[in-house]
């Protein structure tokens, strides 16, 4: 069957293309795929020259100039802000001569969440995702990039990046799913005897600490209160040798563009507020993004970050919970091992040969690594993770 005429364009600004044509092509209402996040991420500075996250967003159009495809994509000059780390693969290459900077990635800045990287309409041809993928691989050769990296994909576009000939490489994170809990004491009968009684003394001695906990929703937080949790934002990346790279105009101005999509919960001592949880939801999913405290109190981390989450999430009939990357203390709290799907290709065939045969022995490993946690399972029912 003989496919439509496309023509692929390469966009310097989400700017310049309409918020309604870019987010028809957002499933599920993922909050960090919109327009409004993307674009502020772009007009407050969080992206750009200072962070190394050039934009180079790639779009496809029909001869109607009815938008097809779309995919977020951005220059790199280092790999900060990517949770998918290829420190050694740039060293490999630093160490024989050759630069792995600059690179072309397709990711959401500084989000480890797993969702779309190829936007396809409803209505759209798939061979409309596969011109944006060849595109991008013709810009790699263009322009001198080393490689070309999609990250956290789906596997609606795994599976259609394995076809294009890309590598796979395998993470693991600590998801949480909803099988259908009335409220938070059911999920807990759900657990084993001791991890029930864990998660009970942790949140009973945050109410015996006299905080007072509150979730507000983007259009609920005031002006003040955005300055104190950014504040609070900034210490935690401070304190662990780290760089805050969303402003503070930027967290302003989302909560009031991506509305009830920004779920935020805090904590106060008295009138004082004293640390915070910044999340995002989609239509389906519960996404744990930041924390920040200026005191220290036992267990309000759990609280804050995982409690109230999966509270909110059966509240509000959503279906899973990423609390963001890493954390294998996770796990006693209800979430459990997840892989996640990356995809690579590199320009140099040696490189690309090396890579694959390094990827061939993580990749095991990997899987090796999610399979013992689940042994660890907190749940009274046994689980079997899947292959990557």
């Amino acid at each position: 069957m003989q496919q439509p005429p496309m023509r692929i364009q390469r966009l310097s600004a989400l700017a310049e293309i309409p918020p309604d044509q870019w987010n028809a092509l957002v499933r599920d209402d993922n909050p960090f795929l919109r327009h409004e996040f993307l674009d502020a991420l772009e007009r407050h500075h969080c992206v750009g020259e200072r962070t190394g996250w050039l934009p180079w967003h790639l779009v496809c159009y029909d001869d109607q100039q009815h938008l097809l495809a779309a995919a977020p994509l951005y220059v790199k000059d280092n790999s900060y802000g990517e949770f998918v780390f290829d420190w050694g693969w740039a060293d490999a290459y630093r160490r024989h001569g050759l630069s792995y900077y600059p690179k072309l990635v397709g990711a959401v800045p500084f989000t480890p969440a797993t969702g779309q990287r190829l936007l396809l309409a409803p209505d759209a041809p798939v061979a409309a995702a596969r011109a944006i993928v060849a595109h991008a691989l013709e810009d790699v050769e263009r322009h001198g990039f080393s490689s070309l990296h999609w990250l956290f994909n789906n596997d609606e576009d795994m599976a259609l990046l394995d076809e294009c000939g890309f590598l796979r490489r395998c993470g693991c994170q600590f998801h949480w799913r909803n099988a259908g809990y009335r409220d938070f004491t059911d999920f807990l009968d759900t657990l084993t005897s001791k991890k029930r009684k864990n998660i009970k003394r942790e949140r009973r001695l945050v109410q015996e600490a006299g905080l007072t906990l509150q979730i507000l929703h983007g259009p609920e937080i005031s002006e003040a209160q955005w300055r104190a949790f950014h504040h609070f934002y900034r210490s935690t990346f401070h304190r662990l040798g780290g760089m805050p790279t969303l402003t503070l105009s930027f967290f302003q101005e989302i909560s009031q563009t991506l509305g009830n999509r920004l779920v935020l919960v805090s904590a106060k001592a008295g009138s004082q507020d004293v640390a915070v949880a910044i999340s995002l939801r989609s239509a389906t999913t519960l996404y744990g993004r930041h924390w920040g405290c200026q005191e220290t109190y036992d267990s309000l981390h759990f609280e804050l970050c995982y409690y109230q989450g999966l509270e909110y999430c059966i509240e509000h009939g959503l279906t899973r919970f990423e609390p963001g990357a890493q954390g294998e203390h996770k796990i006693y709290r209800g979430f459990l091992p997840t892989l996640t799907q990356s995809a690579h290709w590199l320009a140099h065939p040696g490189f690309r040969e090396a890579v694959a045969d390094f990827l061939k022995r993580e990749t095991p490993a990997v899987e090796s690594y999610a399979r013992e946690l689940t042994q660890h399972s907190p749940y009274r029912a046994p689980l079997h993770p899947t292959s990557c």
